[in-house]
């Protein structure tokens, strides 16, 4: 009976964290006309003997590569990314700008894109689902969800940093957001040694408590971090106000609440980690 018990409490535990089609992200309107809808896309073609894999941009009706002697190199416009998911058995294809890709893994990541307003269309075995725009940044990584009978969802925005990923899994990209990560990866959390430049920078380009705490905070927007962290980080600061100004701050911005208590040896005065603790008790 104990066990059964177990079972169903673990089972009851599992839905509650499960994700949820639409529960997470900013929904973003189709731009499609109702007769648009279900049309067949007329320049791409799904079908696998049409199916374009050489990499050229530019090609003609036949699919063979246009004369161009006009070479680009190294040219700059800009770099960004869009990382769209599609949680549902099918063959999709998803165009985003002058890009396309087509499979039924339902993962399609867009490099090399310029910064700006890029149309995104969303095909089933050819049929227009679904297209809107996207208002894509310099040097950002869009992480979107698609649902059929939803609509595309833009889950968060990401800093990109020469390019480099800054996940451990692909996963993780689209996971995050539902804030399914276990409690054992945490999401946009840097390692030890990359906190590390992170304070040694902080220490070079601000001097003062004011300072860092604009730098810190600059930094938060794109990051979370640990108790072990923000610890270092208030204890930096000279005085108590600041100290806990900073520790109320980055409280959200914890991914392991549960050893926020490291945080409060950071204090030189007792009656600032009493109004910590209470401020946390009160959330």
């Amino acid at each position: 009976m104990k066990s059964i018990l177990v079972s169903v409490l673990f089972l009851f535990a599992a839905n509650l964290l499960a994700q949820e089609a639409g529960k997470s992200g900013e929904l973003l309107k189709n731009e499609a006309s109702k007769t648009e809808i279900g049309s067949v896309n007329t320049k791409r073609s799904d079908s696998k003997k049409n199916n374009n894999s050489s990499g050229f941009r530019n090609q003609d009706n036949n699919g063979f590569r246009t004369n161009n002697s006009q070479y680009q190199w190294n040219k700059e416009y800009g770099y960004s990314e869009v990382f769209l998911r599609i949680p549902e058995q099918g063959f999709f294809s998803v165009e985003i700008g002058d890009q396309f890709i087509s499979n039924n893994s339902g993962k399609f990541r867009f490099f090399d894109l310029p910064a700006g307003r890029i149309p995104v269309s969303i095909y089933e075995s050819g049929y227009l689902l679904y297209r809107t725009t996207l208002n894509v940044r310099n040097n950002s990584r869009l992480v979107l969800d698609f649902f059929t009978d939803k609509g595309l969802f833009l889950l968060d925005s990401y800093p990109v940093q020469g390019q480099s990923y800054g996940f451990d899994s692909w996963n993780d990209v689209w996971n995050n957001p539902y804030g399914n990560n276990g409690g054992l990866n945490y999401p946009n959390v840097m390692d030890n040694q990359t906190f590390q430049q992170f304070m040694d920078t902080m220490k070079n380009r601000a001097w003062f408590d004011d300072k860092k705490m604009e730098f810190i905070n600059q930094q938060g927007r794109h990051a979370m971090f640990t108790s072990k962290q923000i610890s270092i980080l208030v204890k930096d600061l000279s005085f108590d106000k600041n100290k806990l100004a900073l520790a109320k701050l980055l409280f959200s911005k914890c991914v392991d609440k549960q050893n926020y208590f490291l945080v409060y040896d950071s204090f030189d005065f007792e009656s600032s980690r009493k109004e910590l603790m209470e401020y946390i008790s009160k959330l």
